[in-house]
């Protein structure tokens, strides 16, 4: 308990004080709250109109893939429809569930640039990997290509994913100013990494992004949801800056 004196004068604060306090208080506040991610949220890899495969069913967001003939472009080649928030973001902490199909692949990118250069999140967005561990032929390639990953750069020390079908939850964290990045699967820290500078590029030597042009370079950038061909759904996103 604090007691004072009858004796004491405090000093006043001044209107302007006041107001400055007022302000930083309600900063701060602001920068810890969450937003949700609901589909009006996200736009196409650079640009344009939500892509149709992208459904709101149900509270969740879910991508139905394509068939061979609608992902034609006109000049003969073949598109994805991954899509990317339309804010960028550097400091962050996303949460959401996800739900992936039998023998399904998918993921979660961050740091996505959308130069004319660069035409897949994947390119420049590191990336945690969603999978069905049990029958999708990536886990077969080891740990780091296997759900919760840093794809094909850390391994979670265990699979802790809920079988196919339910609803896992997954937490990334991304501080840019502590060099610090996190994935944790169903309550289970799965992966630990930087996310910038050459501890990152220390990681990358051996991997198949090493020596890539702009992978893992953009400290504020798109956040993407995958299109890997696989039916995937995903609930509950939302996003804190830090």
């Amino acid at each position: 308990m604090l007691a004072f004196s009858c004796k004491e004068n405090p000093k006043k604060t001044s209107t302007s004080e006041t107001t400055e306090i007022a302000e930083e208080t309600t900063a701060a506040v602001a920068q810890n709250e969450w937003t949700t991610l609901s589909l009006d949220h996200w736009q196409a890899f650079k640009g344009g109109e939500l892509p149709s495969f992208w459904k709101e069913e149900n509270e969740a967001i879910v991508f139905y893939p394509p068939t061979a003939e609608e992902r034609k472009k006109p000049d003969g080649g073949r598109q994805s429809f991954n899509i990317v928030t339309k804010k960028e973001y550097t400091n962050f902490v996303l949460s959401l569930e996800w739900k992936i199909s039998d023998t399904g692949n998918s993921g979660i990118m961050w740091g996505v640039s959308e130069d004319d250069k660069f035409g897949e999140p994947y390119q420049t967005g590191l990336e945690i990997q969603l999978l069905d561990n049990d029958k999708h032929p990536d886990a077969k390639n080891g740990p780091t290509r296997q759900a919760g990953a840093l794809y094909d750069l850390v391994p979670p020390p265990s699979d802790v994913t809920k079988p196919v079908g339910e609803w896992n939850t997954a937490v990334i964290t991304v501080n840019h100013d502590t060099n610090e990045g996190t994935s944790v699967l169903n309550g289970v820290e799965v992966a630990k990494f930087p996310v910038n500078g050459e501890a990152l590029q220390t990681l990358l030597k051996g991997s198949k992004f090493d020596g890539w042009d702009g992978f893992g370079t953009y400290k504020t950038g798109k956040i993407a949801l995958q299109d890997h061909g696989d039916v995937v759904s995903f609930r509950n996103i939302k996003i804190k800056k830090l």
